[in-house]
């Protein structure tokens, strides 16, 4: 693995890290600090995932135009800015306005950091991006545990250590990325003529139905942040309990890489197979969730819905990745950013309407078929493709 994607994953982990701190709590601080309704959070987090979408789309154009040193710089100084503000002011009007700003600027930042994982390493492949995927997730572990405690005692010192952690990105980024922007030429050299970006219009649909099932995906998944969120706090669940569920989302993903490995190797050979079975494990995490009362039962659906996005997560990125035309791999990486934004955007509103209207009951029912929608879009994606013979020989293995 190249030194380059040493520093970038050191990057990854220390930027979520710093947000882990604070997204698993937004739902909570909004509805028992702010007092405002499930439904209002889920309004706060959707203008928060809806920057996100702009943030996605801007930064994946940015990486094909300027690189993705500048990219990533400009939308960790943008987060940076939020942050701060957030530490000194997270009173109801500076709140939503920062969540807004936080959510463009971690939109810049996080398809140029996949685009470029694919570009220092394209010998990689599907390696590359889950790569990028686990020490995302090492992040999610280590600032969800700690985002807990530090909430235990006030959230004024979450809303410090997030600044504080995206600090040290921007650092990071401003003296060690440098290097990285010398694939600018590479890109110039191979920058396809206006047009070329959906001149194959079945590779380009096949990476919208593919995302279209991703959307589905994470708005199923975005519950654990928002209404599952609250449902634990109604249920007694302290909030130091809540992050260790999220302790071991980011433990599973580090840890479990060899067996996640052995099992890909064995019997999921292809990303289509992959994401069949990750898709099989996200219904079985909603079913248990059904019945869930303890903290035991949340765990185990949790750690079930782990194993199922450390299948999903990193085959869709993969699978762009490949369908890309030269030098628009951040643009590609931009939709399928923005469309996980989108699920995030969108799935914190409908759970909270549905948990504020019929009961949690009903939107884990609603959630299950959902997921099994987005399984069609997902597993069909590539129908155009593989009927088309003038594309047939670019397709990705799946």
């Amino acid at each position: 693995m190249p030194g380059k994607l040493w520093l970038l994953l050191i990057g990854m982990v220390i930027n979520v890290t710093g947000a882990s701190f604070l997204w698993p709590l937004n739902t909570i601080y909004i509805h028992d600090h702010l007092g405002k309704s499930l439904s209002i959070a889920g309004l706060i987090l959707l203008c928060n995932a809806g920057a996100g979408i702009i943030g996605n789309l801007v930064g994946g154009y940015l990486f094909d135009k300027i690189g993705g040193y500048l990219s990533i710089l400009m939308g960790a100084a943008i987060v940076m800015v939020g942050a701060f503000t957030l530490s000194i002011n997270h009173s109801w009007v500076p709140y939503v306005s920062m969540m807004v700003v936080i959510g463009f600027g971690s939109g810049v930042t996080f398809p140029a950091m996949y685009a470029m994982a694919g570009s220092v390493w394209p010998e990689g492949g599907r390696k590359a991006f889950n790569r990028v995927y686990v020490a995302q997730n090492l992040g999610v572990a280590i600032g969800a545990a700690c985002g807990g405690l530090l909430a235990s005692v006030s959230f004024d010192i979450v809303f410090l250590a997030n600044g504080l952690m995206i600090t040290a990105f921007f650092i990071v980024v401003l003296v060690g990325f440098r290097s990285m922007k010398v694939d600018q030429s590479i890109r110039n050299s191979t920058l396809p003529r206006e047009g070329k970006l959906i001149k194959n219009k079945y590779k380009f649909t096949a990476l919208l139905l593919l995302c279209g099932g991703y959307l589905l995906c994470w708005m199923a998944y975005v519950q654990w942040q928002t209404t599952i969120a609250a449902h634990t706090q109604t249920l007694g669940i302290s909030l130091s309990d809540y992050s260790i569920l999220w302790t071991i989302n980011g433990a599973l993903i580090v840890l479990a890489q060899p067996l996640l490995a052995y099992a890909v190797k064995k019997w999921l050979r292809t990303l289509k197979t992959q994401i069949s079975a990750g898709i099989f494990l996200f219904i079985c995490s909603l079913s248990v969730l059904l019945n869930a009362e303890v903290f035991t039962a949340f765990a185990v659906a949790m750690i079930i819905m782990t194993f199922g996005e450390m299948l999903v997560w990193p085959a869709v990125p993969s699978i762009a990745n490949t369908l890309a035309p030269e030098g628009r791999a951040g643009f590609y990486q931009g939709i399928v950013n923005s469309t996980a934004t989108g699920g995030r955007m969108l799935g914190p509103l409908f759970g909270g309407i549905v948990v504020d209207l019929y009961g949690i009951s009903t939107l884990f029912i609603i959630l299950i078929g959902i997921v099994l929608l987005a399984s069609l879009f997902m597993l069909f994606y590539d129908k155009g493709l593989r009927e088309n013979p003038t594309v047939e020989e670019t397709l990705p293995h799946v």
